[in-house]
């Protein structure tokens, strides 16, 4: 990139810098979210509201479903990423 086109996009400098930032934030995010340990505790923790009976069998289910693809998917990731 030559001087002119440093020139008339370095008040572009920012907003680079932001996506970058954004960027991270939303790989560490994806990383928590995905994290077979993560879904692991949840998956536990659905148990336990389920055993002492916070939360009806429907709603269990549905969530246990959610989290079972989850996890599901986050292998998917780990073998293409």
């Amino acid at each position: 990139m030559g001087l002119i086109g440093g020139i008339f996009l370095l008040p572009l400098a920012p907003l680079r810098g932001l996506t970058a930032v954004a960027e991270q934030i939303l790989q560490q995010a994806e990383d928590i979210y995905y994290d077979p340990a993560t879904i692991r505790s949840e998956l536990e923790a659905l148990d336990r509201l389920r055993e002492d009976g916070e939360i009806d069998e429907a709603t269990a289910i549905a969530r246990e479903d959610e989290l079972i693809e989850r996890l599901m998917e986050a292998q998917e990731r780990g073998r293409h990423g």
